[in-house]
């Protein structure tokens, strides 16, 4: 990871940006957002993440009018991501590389990932050559670093490096939460990723905001030990001080939240042993409550004529029980569900009978039908 190491873990994820109007995402508010660009870079930071579609496409403009417009070039690194599984065409995925460079002003990108691989998503990309497009890319000198995006099992990152040594790095969901979780497998991961000597950029520590407001039962051992720490802290803290990574992204809303996060980051340091105890106990509390004993097998999935992403549901029906967001999971459900939402569900009982853990999947696929899809 020698090439990364000057880059400081402390990244800015520019996809939940602050907003004039909230029903329109490319109302960004330029003032605010130029505001926390300063007090990022103010705080060491260097990594701005970004991609073709965050914000409707303005994600990227409006990183070009606060950073590219204001700063030296070499003082940052710019990273955006190619969406091709939403293109019908190998020539619109890849014409998407030169608008994203327009849109950010600059000729370069220092890391071009393909966007949130896994599951079916990953054909479109095999069928459009985008592995060929960006290594050609990156021999032209208009891309540094390449790589991808995962969000699907260790099994499937394990597939894609094998068949891909030549990517630079991979951006993996990594999180307290969901270290251990049997769907995300966090920690599993992060070790196919080392076993390939893969550095990784995290990607949602805070769980989209979840690990930030956590429920007074989770919440409360952690002030007993630091009254004045912020939830997020624990969460950033937790991934910052993983080995094997080049930064972590805080995807700060306001300049109120990047100023936290910055200054956490400025006091980070590895977690005591009284502080890993209660953040285990946290863990604890958060899982408390009863869920579903989903573990992940994927035996259901086999039989199934609908190709429902039953796991996954039950992941979504867990995070709702678990952190109370019922909101949070439901955004979660729109792109998640994969290949098939709850309600394609023909009820054929298939999935009940080679469930080891005798799961009523389909009583469980039809209250999230009811809470996700309604």
């Amino acid at each position: 990871m020698t090439m990364f190491e000057s880059i400081p873990r402390f990244g800015f994820g520019c996809m939940r940006l602050p907003l004039l109007d909230p029903k329109d995402q490319t109302s960004i508010d330029m003032p605010q957002f130029k505001q926390m660009v300063d007090a990022f870079l103010e705080a060491g930071g260097t990594y701005f993440d970004t991609a073709y579609v965050y914000h409707d496409g303005a994600s990227e403009t409006a990183l070009r009018e606060a950073l590219v417009e204001r700063y030296p070039r070499e003082s940052y690194q710019i990273a955006t991501k190619n969406p091709a599984s939403m293109f019908d065409s190998a020539e619109k995925a890849r014409a998407a590389f030169a608008e994203s460079l327009e849109r950010l002003g600059v000729d370069y990108v220092d890391f071009y990932l393909l966007h949130n691989l896994g599951a079916e998503r990953t054909a479109k990309f095999d069928e459009y050559g985008m592995w060929e497009f960006i290594a050609q890319k990156k021999a032209e000198g208009a891309i540094r670093n390449i790589g991808f995006s995962l969000h699907d099992n260790p099994d499937v990152l394990e597939d894609l490096l094998t068949a891909h040594p030549e990517v630079d790095f991979v951006q993996l969901q990594v999180n307290y939460l969901d270290w251990d979780d049997p769907v995300i497998q966090s920690r599993a991961l992060l070790e196919v990723a080392a076993n390939h000597d893969k550095p990784v950029i995290i990607m949602e520590p805070v769980r989209g905001g979840r690990l930030a407001e956590l429920p007074e039962r989770a919440a409360a051992p952690l002030r007993a030990v630091d009254p004045d720490a912020g939830m997020a802290s624990w969460a950033y803290r937790f991934c910052w001080n993983l080995p094997n990574v080049i930064t972590v992204l805080s995807g700060a809303s306001s300049i109120d939240q990047m100023r936290e996060n910055a200054a956490s980051f400025k006091a980070n340091r590895p977690f005591t042993r009284e502080e890993h105890a209660a953040l285990d106990e946290a863990l604890d509390a958060l899982r408390s409550v009863p869920t579903i004993p989903c573990t992940n097998c994927g035996y259901c999935l086999k039989g199934c004529p609908k190709q429902v992403a039953i796991p996954i549901i039950m992941m979504l029906l867990n995070l709702e029980t678990m952190t109370g967001n019922a909101a949070f999971s439901k955004h979660n459900y729109q792109w998640q569900a994969e290949p098939g939402k709850a309600s394609d569900c023909i009820q054929c009982g298939a999935c009940e009978v080679t469930c080891p853990q005798g799961i009523h999947i389909i009583e469980h696929l039809n209250e999230a039908a009811k809470k996700y899809e309604g």
